[in-house]
């Protein structure tokens, strides 16, 4: 058979997908739960009010499933422009200890911000052990492309203020990882120091959605599936653009090191994947951690495969700033 003869598709007959057995039992756990919420009646795109009231509903059903530390935490807001960062610092940091972790949240582009934002970035903070800024950028459907990357590289700036580059290593999850790697890449391209390293968790690197894990993953995620948000993000902007869809970036001219993380269930592989690829090809340092059978949400923190996620950011934290003084 010729290329040109390829079947445009792949049929594959239904069939059940058992949980594996290869994998902890906290893990199978929520593995078999199935999906974990039924997906949003998303709005029109031309409704605002209807996505208002719609991310009010799932910002306030994420401030009730927020696992919170309960640790003590001093928090700062500090305006950045028409955003606003959470500048956390948790109890019993050494006074000299300046690492910071500059922390850019998930949520799809339009929903994690104000209260949740402050919740997750203290969780955070706590679970890395450093100085936590998390930015409280704005969103659709108010604030469409580029509101959000102009706020993350302003507080990128506000940092460096109070820090010098190389104290500083910026990470994201999910579309904060789209906005983490663009802030870096038009960091660079306006002149600033780049970051000691960037963490780059399950990135929507590619809003073009073309990834092949966008389809074999489809019902097998129990948390992502297709929604119209991007589109809401993107406006009438072209996708490919590498500030909205980092795997199409040059990172040749200069990149951080990067931690990628994903998993094998995650309909984000792909674009955690190429993007690591694309990376190494520019002869970046990256490394690429991939969990057995890990969705978009990993476990929802409640498997001992999540704590191995968070000591390996933790541990790339330290070989980007060396041990504390």
């Amino acid at each position: 058979m010729t290329t040109s003869d390829a079947p445009a598709a792949l049929h594959l007959p239904a069939r059940d997908i058992p949980v594996p057995s290869s994998v902890s039992p906290q893990a199978q756990a929520i593995l078999a739960l199935g999906p974990l919420a039924p997906a949003p009646q998303w709005p029109a795109l031309n409704d605002p009010e209807a996505w208002r009231t719609l991310i009010a509903d799932l910002d306030a059903g994420g401030l009730r499933m927020a696992p919170g530390s309960g640790a003590p935490a001093e928090v700062e807001e500090i305006p950045v422009g028409a955003a606003r960062v959470y500048a956390i610092t948790p109890r019993g940091l050494p006074e000299n200890d300046r690492r910071t972790y500059l922390e850019i949240h998930g949520g799809a582009f339009i929903q994690g911000g104000g209260e949740l934002c402050r919740t997750r970035g203290i969780d955070n903070a706590h679970r890395i052990g450093h100085h936590c800024w998390s930015v409280d950028y704005r969103m659709p459907p108010d604030h469409p492309f580029p509101a959000a990357l102009d706020d993350c590289v302003a507080a990128y700036r506000e940092l460096l203020r109070h820090r010098d580059s190389h104290e500083i290593v910026i990470g994201g999850v999910s579309a904060g990882g789209n906005l983490a790697a663009a802030t870096v890449l038009r960091a660079r391209d306006e002149g600033l120091p780049l970051p000691a390293g960037i963490v780059l968790a399950t990135p929507a690197a590619d809003l073009t959605e073309s990834g092949d894990t966008w389809q074999t993953n489809l019902g097998l995620d129990n948390l992502l599936t297709h929604s119209p948000t991007p589109r809401l993000y993107l406006g009438d902007q072209d996708p490919r653009n590498p500030y909205l869809s980092p795997v199409f970036g040059d990172f040749t001219p200069g990149f951080p090191p990067a931690l990628l993380l994903s998993g094998t269930r995650d309909m984000l592989l792909s674009d955690t994947v190429r993007l690591h690829r694309a990376l190494r090809a520019a002869g970046i340092p990256a490394a690429l951690h991939v969990w057995e059978a890990a969705a978009h949400g990993g476990f929802l923190g409640r498997a001992p495969e999540d704590d191995e996620r968070a000591r390996e950011i933790r541990l790339f934290l330290t070989e980007c700033w060396g041990p504390a003084a």
